[in-house]
């Protein structure tokens, strides 16, 4: 498909501010469960990738006009694994090639062996506010199952270390349904986070995805497989503990204190415009859907000066751009669908009105077979003009979310 710039208005000071995320390929090793478009023992190539990822930043703030940017993330991979140096570098480019709202929110993903006191510091003055870091475990048998890099001593040093340097948003990531984890181990690691008392958790079910090292040694009978239903006790409790906490529960994974929600994340669950750089990045621009290719190698090579020099930039958006590939067309049908769907994840689920505002007519009138059986079924419920999940409808949101998808209008 071909869109031309002059009609990507949503980037107008009037609309939504874009949210862009930077992917970070590099992991000095890759996690057995890992699926991710992530690699080990490239580091060689580091330099020229950040100089490529820099090319394609300038070349969308030359397409679009230098939008308005409301955050950044970088994610990966292991963003903490790049030099501070190298990261400057491309928030240098960021900067330059787009305009930085108020408080913007810049979010850096980390390991916690990669943090020490100097780049901590080095991150809050490169304007880093947000720091998440993977600790997925305070349990070293879990870690080591995880193939994890760091010790569970270390991830605690790293949480606090974060504070002493100046940080004041500091996010953890957590895992359960693990592979020998027992509801002790996973109650445990819950006592850790109300020690740390962190501003923001994203807790996540290990899913085995087919292709990684994980999922072959189950295959082999190396691992035994999770149990579902233990996993799915292990979310009732961290709810309940999250709760007793006085955590939101703003997302069905992830929970923060007022005010420190993810701001990033909730431009996917609201279904708002944004770019994703670097290989295999996603974006959704303009009723468009693109990715970039997933090689890093092939995307240096894309960006490199002798074929920029040789292509003509026609600013036919977005196929000008030499690394984008697989572009579709969102129909309203299909944006209808995941608004559903994403806005249900967040615990206010859909507001009817915005809804309305958004598509010319409300989710009753498009849904309302489907919402009425779910209700019916206990997994949703009308709340003051919202449509939302119930505490059960938590356990079974992927049904839900899948039923949206067939309809047609």
């Amino acid at each position: 498909m071909h869109l031309n710039t002059n009609d990507l208005n949503v980037y107008s000071p009037d609309s939504f501010p874009l949210s862009l995320y930077v992917h970070i390929p590099f992991c000095e090793t890759k996690c057995p469960y890992c699926d991710f478009n992530t690699y080990s023992r490239i580091e060689s190539m580091m330099p020229s990738y950040l100089e490529a990822l820099r090319v394609e930043i300038e070349i969308w703030g030359d397409m679009l006009r230098s939008p308005i940017l409301g955050t950044v993330f970088f994610g990966g991979g292991t963003p903490s694994y790049v030099p501070v140096e190298g990261l400057s570098s491309i928030l240098d480019s960021i900067t330059s090639s787009f305009n930085i709202s108020e408080g913007m929110e810049i979010t850096l993903e980390s390991n916690p062996g990669d943090l020490n006191e100097s780049t901590l510091r080095n991150y809050l003055n490169l304007g880093v506010g947000r720091l998440s870091i993977g600790v997925q475990s305070f349990d070293d048998q879990m870690l080591k199952l995880l193939g994890r890099r760091h010790t569970s001593e270390q991830a605690l040093q790293a949480f606090e270390l974060a504070l002493k340097a100046g940080f004041t948003n500091v996010s953890i990531d957590l895992m359960y349904g693990l592979p020998e984890q027992t509801m002790e181990i996973w109650s445990e690691t819950l006592d850790t986070v109300k020690q740390l008392d962190p501003h923001h958790i994203s807790i996540y079910a290990l899913t085995i995805e087919e292709g990684t090292p994980m999922e072959n040694w189950i295959a082999l009978g190396r691992m035994i497989d999770p149990d579902p239903d233990l996993a799915a006790d292990m979310y009732l409790l961290a709810e309940e503990r999250m709760d007793a906490l006085g955590y939101c529960h703003y997302e069905i994974s992830n929970w923060s204190k007022p005010e420190f929600q993810s701001k990033h994340n909730l431009t996917y669950w609201k279904n708002l415009p944004y770019l994703g750089v670097g290989p295999g990045a996603h974006s959704y621009i303009s009723d468009c859907r693109f990715q970039n290719i997933k090689s890093p190698r092939e995307y240096i090579t894309r960006l490199g000066s002798e074929n920029r020099e040789n292509k003509v930039f026609s600013y036919e958006f977005p196929e000008s751009v030499p690394v984008v590939e697989k572009v579709e067309s969102v129909n309203n049908n299909l944006e209808m669908a995941e608004t559903m769907m994403m806005g249900l994840r967040l615990s206010d689920g859909i507001n009817s009105d915005n809804f309305v505002d958004r598509f010319g007519i409300s989710p009753d009138n498009v849904y309302g077979k489907i919402i009425d059986g779910f209700v019916s079924d206990g997994l949703l419920e009308a709340v003051s003009g919202c449509i939302r999940l119930t505490d059960k409808g938590r356990l079974f949101g992927n049904e839900v979310f899948s039923s949206f998808f067939p309809v047609k209008i």
